[in-house]
């Protein structure tokens, strides 16, 4: 009799335990999961370039996040020429990343913005030649999906973060929006316009171009040019130097109808550059926020020199910042720097990430 009770004591033992690893197995097979959020922009309706204003906003959610708790979000600003779309196909690698973030850092909602315009990217800013970008990012992607996944109300809240022009826009929106962003993560930037800019549009490429063309690629009556170049300093032109509000869809370009380089519009540029922001307006942050700052040590587009030019900038004024030099070119080890990036915000320890 007592070895038959204990052979039940056992078996219930093992049951008991049984069950909890199928809870636990459950849990973790399930993971990270996608949900995609169409969103018609009232502020992107009848922009100059008659982009799209339905687009479609992929949300990542760790397996943490269970109805009633709040988790801070992460709105991720896509490099040049990237969409939301390639992050809904490729969504196994950054359903990997969501993940890992909530297993070793802390539980986040991962959210890719689209920012895509006919010229390949908007920069994240508001400008009568392109629509206001900026406005959709920090009014409607925001609003639309903490109607669904409210942020907590203190601490980290949000986190604007980038690669290259979304890094670019991650420290504009970053410095724009204070109050909305309680930290930056900015991953090779598009900073120190003289030395990463000034020799694109240099290129014959670009310098070569007819006045009158500009005129005709503003207005759609010829397409997108197919020098990658050109396209690029077309988009940085609309962002960059706009004609104005009566003038939509135009811009100003950086050369005048003689080929000469136009230094009046260079400077509109500049007066965009990050760095220039960091260096010239000790109040380019809020006292309260976090910003981190990376460049891959072979960046191609010297990427990493403008983030730690910014970095410096800003620690001579006091903010809590930090860069870091990965190994690598431009973008390589995307995941692993996110993270890192991620890390330094929530205050976790750095040594297991590369």
């Amino acid at each position: 009799m007592i070895k038959n009770r204990t052979g039940k004591k056992h078996s219930g033992l093992r049951l008991g335990v049984a069950l909890i690893l199928l809870w636990a197995f459950s849990w973790c097979a399930r993971g990270a999961q996608m949900e995609v959020i169409p969103l018609r922009s009232r502020i992107l309706k009848h922009n100059p370039l008659h982009d799209p204003d339905l687009r479609e906003t992929p949300v990542f959610l760790p397996a943490q996040a269970t109805n009633g708790i709040r988790l801070p979000v992460i709105y991720y600003l896509p490099g040049f020429g990237n969409s939301a779309a390639r992050f809904i196909t490729g969504s196994n690698t950054w359903l990997k990343l969501t993940q890992e973030i909530a297993d070793q850092i802390t539980p986040v909602v991962f959210v890719v913005v689209d920012g895509k315009t006919r010229w390949g990217g908007s920069q994240y800013l508001n400008s009568p030649a392109q629509g206001n970008y900026a406005d959709y990012v920090c009014n409607e992607i925001v609003a639309s999906v903490e109607s669904r996944h409210p942020v907590p109300s203190n601490g980290i809240r949000r986190i604007i973060a980038g690669h290259s022009s979304g890094g670019f826009g991650a420290l504009r929106l970053g410095m724009a929006r204070q109050q909305l962003f309680d930290a930056v993560v900015a991953l090779s930037p598009d900073s120190d316009f003289n030395l990463s800019h000034l020799p694109l549009v240099k290129l014959a490429g670009v310098t070569n171009v007819a006045a009158d063309q500009i005129g005709q690629f503003c207005s759609g009556r010829l397409p997108a040019p197919a020098n990658g170049d050109l396209t690029y300093a077309l988009a940085l032109s609309a962002a960059y130097a706009p004609r104005g509000f009566l003038h939509h869809g135009s811009f100003e370009w950086l050369y005048g109808s003689r080929g000469d380089f136009r230094e009046r519009v260079w400077r509109r540029w500049l007066e965009n550059d990050p760095l220039t922001i960091a260096r010239t307006n000790p109040r380019a942050f809020g006292r309260g926020q976090l910003v981190y700052l990376d460049g891959a040590a072979n960046d191609a587009y010297k990427a990493n020199i403008g983030a730690r030019k910014i970095a410096q900038a800003l620690q001579t004024n006091s903010f809590r910042t930090t860069f870091y030099e990965p190994p690598g070119r431009h973008s390589d080890h995307m995941r692993e720097r996110i993270e890192r990036g991620v890390a330094w915000v929530f205050g976790r320890a750095l040594t297991d990430i590369p």
